[in-house]
């Protein structure tokens, strides 16, 4: 099957070693499991965390307050792109069972904890795929993304990952969630997807955390899914 590699190496950040943050491909902190405990409406699950991972001590405060909005979404295939251990895969797979959820990360730790964790919380007929850059599929489509993005890889490798991802929304009613800091850049990474043909709606506003709906400009699709 062939494949594809998305732009995703980080920038330098400041001559600091790379290695030693969560988008390493290969954690060189020693390894240190706990189990982190995810509280939404609908439900609560206990997720498998490890050190070297994106938030390994807590529940990030924007990924809940993106799953918090996240209720509906167009038929098709789920991405969560930078997945971690799995908060958004997780809720993906419980509130969309019929939907194909693709997770994605550079960090194998990340990846290894991911993929324990759909296999607990999933249900048993769900189909989900965890993987890294190199194994996607080149023909895969998906019909919403939802991110909490790896900003911290930098402007330049962040604007072409997600260009990557979002020409592979499917249309007219592909969509994309994403919830970044104010103090991160939400801004004008909103103003960059209207650049590039994008509208990006500001569904939500709290503690500096942005939520962005991003949807095709000309995009006039429905949503066809729904909550279980």
């Amino acid at each position: 099957m062939p494949r594809v590699q998305p732009p995703d190496k980080p920038e330098d950040l400041n001559g600091q070693n790379k290695g030693e943050y969560y988008f390493s491909d290969d954690p060189s902190s020693q390894s240190r499991p706990i189990t982190v405990r995810l509280s939404l409406p609908d439900f609560t699950i206990d997720l498998q965390a490890d050190s070297g991972i994106f938030s390994s001590d807590r529940i990030d405060p924007g990924t809940k307050l993106l799953l918090m909005e996240v209720k509906e979404l167009p038929s098709g295939a789920i991405l969560d792109l930078g997945c971690g251990y799995g908060p958004i895969a997780a809720t993906m797979a419980k509130r969309f069972p019929k939907q194909q959820v693709w997770a994605i990360d550079v960090n194998s730790r990340a990846r290894s904890v991911c993929r324990q964790n759909l296999q607990t919380h999933a249900a048993a007929d769900s189909e989900f795929h965890v993987i890294s850059p190199d194994q996607i599929p080149a023909e895969l489509q998906i019909a919403a993304i939802v991110s909490n993005p790896p900003i911290r890889i930098g402007k330049p490798a962040l604007h072409a990952l997600l260009r990557f991802w979002l020409q592979r929304l499917q249309q007219p009613d592909g969509v994309a969630w994403l919830v970044v800091h104010k103090h991160l850049g939400a801004d004008s990474l909103s103003r960059w997807l209207e650049t590039e043909g994008y509208e990006s709606t500001k569904v939500r506003s709290r503690q500096g955390y942005r939520i962005l709906k991003v949807t095709k400009a000309d995009s006039q699709g429905s949503l066809q899914g729904s909550t279980t």
